[in-house]
């Protein structure tokens, strides 16, 4: 899998553990720590790459203004280690899930998955 990681929820901790599971890891703090928001969703969905992130916003992008977007996993309230241990058992219980258009939150006791709807 391809992954994002968000300024947010950059840390050595995670990028390695993702990378020692064979995927291929960038942190936005290697690409354009300044970047927007905006500009970051549409990057990870150019890029084909799971975004990995804390922050709330990227619910009023996708749902609110209907950017196009990756797969979001967003984490919460979880420490660096925490995150690791998150994304594994994500991957390894939800991995077909992480699909484009998938937004997941990720908390201590909680995997919560929205799929986006078609409209027509």
């Amino acid at each position: 899998m391809r992954f994002l990681l968000d300024v947010c929820a950059a840390s050595r901790t995670l990028q390695t553990s993702l990378e020692e599971l064979g995927h291929d890891v960038l942190s936005v703090r290697d690409w354009n720590p300044r970047a927007t928001d905006r500009s970051l969703l549409a990057f990870a969905y150019e890029q084909r790459r799971i975004l990995i992130t804390e922050d709330k916003d990227f619910g009023e992008l996708v749902f609110l203004r209907r950017q196009p977007h990756p797969c979001i996993v967003r984490l919460v309230e979880l420490r660096a280690a925490g995150k690791a241990s998150a994304m594994r058992e994500l991957i390894a219980h939800y991995g077909d899930t992480m699909t484009e258009g998938t937004m997941i939150v990720v908390t201590r006791n909680r995997v919560r998955i929205r799929f986006e709807r078609e409209s027509g």
